[in-house]
């Protein structure tokens, strides 16, 4: 798949979603369907100003309620219609999901080990995070094709798939993506369109004095 589109100066900002009840508790959440904090809602409420400001052309989002109401939040200040995407949900980690990082290390030690040496896992029989971003970089890069000269293209998402995805669209080794870092709830990435294609511009933009909580890392 190409990492390029058509046209040039095109902006893609990656933005994950505001604070959940699973994040603080550790959690995996994966395709869990867990609402935002009021802490997670007063993150979403701060960071869409500042989104605002950039003046996006387009929203799009994952369509699990941790993400949608992170989306609509800009969508409030912008006017702009938020298109919800399958492709844009979390990481699947089947058996994991619900499951502390301490729960699955006892429970799954030999598969939770090798997930953190970095080998290919379908952790809790779920996802590759190949598959990750097979589903959700297209899905960015559809919508980015829509965009004006440019534009700038707002996705909400989840930290795994945001990592995955920021990985595929700069043409990064899947074994590397683990080093792009984790992203706090509520922060951003930015990717800018060159002559070759995309590139990191910004990675978890927005985070002082934000942890990074249950990133699924």
């Amino acid at each position: 798949m190409s990492t390029a589109i058509r046209g040039r100066g095109r902006r893609l900002v990656l933005w994950r979603h505001g604070q959940t009840a699973w994040n603080l508790e550790g959690r995996f959440q994966g395709t869990t369907d867990i609402a935002l904090t009021e802490v997670g809602i007063g993150q979403a409420k701060r960071a869409a100003r500042l989104l605002a400001a950039l003046k996006p052309d387009a929203v799009i989002a994952s369509d699990l309620q941790r993400a949608a109401d992170t989306a609509a939040e800009l969508a409030a200040l912008t006017g702009l219609d938020v298109s919800h995407h399958e492709g844009l949900r979390e990481t699947y980690a089947g058996v994991w999901q619900g499951l502390t990082h301490d729960e699955i290390s006892s429970r799954f030690g030999e598969e939770y080990a090798a997930w953190k040496r970095g080998e290919p896992v379908r952790r809790g029989g779920g996802e590759l995070e190949t598959e990750v971003a097979d589903r959700a970089a297209p899905v960015i890069l559809d919508a980015a094709d829509k965009l004006p000269d440019g534009g700038t293209l707002v996705a909400v998402s989840h930290g795994g798939a945001i990592r995955t995805a920021i990985g595929r669209l700069i043409g990064l080794e899947p074994h590397t993506w683990e080093s792009l870092g984790g992203l706090s709830n509520c922060c951003w990435s930015v990717l800018g369109e060159g002559a070759r294609g995309w590139r990191l511009q910004e990675h978890n933009a927005g985070s002082l004095p934000e942890p990074v909580l249950g990133d699924d890392d």
